[in-house]
């Protein structure tokens, strides 16, 4: 009988972000990307969040590799983090591979791993999975649709996608080796992309946005054209250099990650533009406005990113102006409406004009829509379906178009994070949570579980807080010195030194209290309860409380 094989979701089974899955068998065990998710406003001060990782410390000896589908971050960002107490091969294209090395080096974890590179059609044989690597279409170059053949047959994870017909790079998704593998051997687990699931029809080509830069450049010939794209979005960067060239610009890159991202790709042959139309940032200020085009990062309105600074003046490289057009080429992430609505209002008030897709068509998704995704079931035709990569509506969403589409219902098998399935002679079942599934912080150079220190710091953000000193003699059972409030972020200056002389006489009541009546225990607790109940009666307000016994 086969050996049955096991999927473990530590990542990305109801996030959009830190995508990763460790696929079990005989003793060996395979991992599916390892990215990472980007903070919300719930998780104030996180750097990043981690899949959970901890799943694999028992499991360290077993790993026999990792493949990468594409080099976006949440696929890709978390591997740094987990090398720095494993070690494994990373298999990857060699553009992915390019912004994984810059990730491993700058962490010093490039000793823990071996960066092998894979190409279209390229067959694999890591420990005993038999991997095959098919070309697939996505906003980032190089993405790769992953065939894995175990002893319960083929696996086949979609990766991120969309079927453009027209791709910048002609690189199309390969549906017919899908198929023949569907028809030859068949697919036993399809495990695919729910991002765009809930909307009907199908994405627009990306060569369609190269129309529509191509008019904004025409319609403003004067004027300096500043374009903020992700980094990583080499296809977009291809049409922005085309129209630039073609209307006789000078191209600059602004912001680090662009910079090297731009090299990268040239350097591969995956970004095309002669030398002499590329010039330094620094450069720009010796041409004409209507000469130069800057290819920036922070489409987004991240704090610290390119464009960002450059909208409030605090760009090192260039001062945004009265000649310039901005054009954001993207759409806000779900969550950062406010961020880019700031930022684009803090250009228009540096007198720039600015484009972005709520005018016109400057973006288009890198996700299939609905209809994309029926296309690759119907051509895939799996026994069983998993879906992954999404929100837990997309999944929801996605497992309902399956059914839709005639597949029976007990061979859609819904999971979320930690939960693991497993494929075996009777079929696939989800085995349930077998790992936290939890987040871990990346803080600084801590990681971290938890919400408790999110929490601490919403109330410390919005609240403010108020230490309490108190300083008493157990053995004379008296106060040595009125208590002493020290607030920040509780109430204004004006009022502050009133409200805290009030609320040392209420605390001094209180322990007063407190010791003559004997007690040994509880006085913080009384302490945080009387100053609390004195703050909030007296302002309405919830900071956080510190109570600093000291005894002499």
């Amino acid at each position: 009988m086969p050996e049955s094989v096991q999927i473990t979701f530590l990542g990305g089974l109801g996030d959009i972000g830190r995508n990763c899955a460790a696929i079990e068998c005989g003793g060996e065990v395979l991992l599916l990307d390892c990215g990472v998710l980007f903070p919300d406003e719930d998780m104030p001060g996180a750097d990043f969040v981690l899949p959970d990782l901890e799943y694999l410390r028992d499991r360290a000896d077993r790993i026999v590799g990792c493949i990468c589908t594409h080099g976006h971050e949440d696929h890709i960002g978390a591997l740094s983090h987990a090398l720095d107490w494993l070690s494994f091969p990373v298999y990857a294209s060699p553009f992915t591979l390019g912004l994984i090395r810059h990730r491993l080096e700058e962490r010093d974890a490039i000793d823990r791993t071996s960066l092998i590179p894979i190409g279209d059609h390229d067959r694999h044989r890591i420990g005993s999975f038999d991997c095959e690597f098919i070309p697939v279409t996505h906003s980032v170059p190089s993405g790769l649709i992953s065939a894995i053949r175990t002893p319960q047959g083929v696996i086949l994870h979609s990766s991120d996608f969309k079927l453009d017909l027209n791709p910048v790079d002609g690189r199309r998704t390969d549906l017919a080796r899908i198929g023949s593998i569907a028809h030859d051997e068949g697919v036993r687990l399809l495990l695919c992309d729910s991002t765009n699931s809930e909307i009907p029809g199908s994405s627009r080509s990306e060569t369609e946005v190269g129309e529509v830069l191509r008019g904004v450049f025409a319609a403003h010939p004067d004027r300096r054209l500043v374009v903020a794209a992700f980094a990583s979005h080499i296809h977009r960067v291809q049409q922005v250099a085309d129209a630039a060239v073609d209307s006789g610009r000078k191209v600059a890159t602004l912001g680090l990650s662009m910079k090297r991202n731009f090299a990268l790709a040239r350097e591969l042959g995956l970004l095309r533009l002669p030398d002499h139309s590329v010039i330094d940032v620094s450069e720009c200020e010796r041409f004409p406005p209507g000469q130069v085009c800057v290819v920036a990062t922070g489409s987004q309105g991240e704090t610290r990113s390119a464009l960002a600074m450059a909208a409030t003046g605090d760009s090192r490289w260039i001062n945004i102006g009265p000649e310039d057009t901005v054009v954001l080429s993207s759409s806000p992430i779900p969550g950062n409406e406010a961020r880019v609505a700031r930022m684009i209002n803090n250009l228009v008030r540096r007198g720039a004009d600015v484009v972005h897709s709520g005018q016109l068509d400057v973006h288009t998704t890198g996700h299939g829509k609905q209809d994309e995704l029926r296309t690759l079931h119907t051509v895939a035709d799996p026994e069983y379906f998993v879906p992954v990569h999404g929100e837990s509506r997309h999944l929801a969403a996605h497992a309902a178009l399956a059914t839709g589409m005639g597949m029976p219902p007990d061979r859609v098998v819904l999971a979320r994070d930690g939960q693991q399935v497993e494929l075996s002679d009777h079929g696939l079942v989800n085995r349930g949570q077998v790992t936290s599934g939890d987040y871990y912080y990346v803080n600084g150079r801590l990681i971290e579980s938890g919400q408790e220190l999110f929490r601490e710091r919403s109330i410390l953000g919005g609240q403010g807080v108020v230490n309490v000193v108190v300083v008493l003699s157990r053995a004379k059972g008296r106060l040595l010195a009125r208590p002493r409030l020290e607030s920040k972020g509780w109430v204004g200056a004006d009022k502050v030194e009133d409200l805290e002389l009030a609320g040392s006489e209420e605390v001094a009541a209180v322990v007063e209290g407190h010791l003559a009546s004997g007690e040994t225990d509880g006085l913080e607790r009384a302490v945080r309860r009387a100053a609390g109940q004195f703050v909030n009666h007296n302002t309405g307000r919830r900071p956080m409380i510190v109570p600093i016994i000291i005894e002499v």
